[in-house]
């Protein structure tokens, strides 16, 4: 299922989310608009992925990706969260985020309590870094699409 998807393209403007990520999970999410995920193919399975993550012109970094209704939270509607495997000083929403999806850890699942969920992003980072070291997730990192044309801003997937 996943997997005939990947390696998965997208492009698309960072949005305030829900405003959970950092707040309550000490995990900062990106989130891609409503457009952005409607464009997303409608039978990807939802879950937690790994892959490439780059804002703007900035450094190619390791991210998790989960697609999906957030069980835990109970959202009505389908999200796209990327967690970038990096340390920004400040946000950038409103920037346009690019995104390479390379593989696929885990389907989306309830949890007891926050630090369960918790322990299984950190779980799943630990996983995602351990994956894009192998070679052929590596190669996906220097993607021409990484590289936007100066002033050039692409609104889609």
């Amino acid at each position: 299922g996943a997997m005939r998807h990947l390696p998965y393209f997208c492009r698309g403007e960072v949005v305030k989310g829900f405003g959970r990520g950092s707040k309550e999970l000490g995990i900062p999410t990106a989130n891609f608009s409503e457009q952005v995920v409607e464009s997303f193919p409608s039978d990807i399975p939802t879950g937690i992925y790994y892959g490439w993550a780059c804002v703007g012109n900035g450094d190619v970094h390791k991210m998790v990706l989960s697609i999906g209704w957030n069980p835990f939270y109970k959202n009505i509607k389908k999200s796209v969260e990327t967690h970038i495997i990096h340390t920004f000083k400040e946000d950038f929403y409103g920037e346009i985020l690019s995104i390479v999806i390379t593989g696929y850890i885990r389907p989306e699942k309830n949890f007891d309590s926050l630090d369960a969920l918790i322990s299984a992003i950190q779980e799943d980072i630990e996983e995602a870094k351990r994956q894009l070291d192998l070679p052929e997730h590596l190669k996906l990192k220097e993607d021409n699409f990484f590289h936007l044309p100066e002033g050039k801003i692409v609104n889609n997937c």
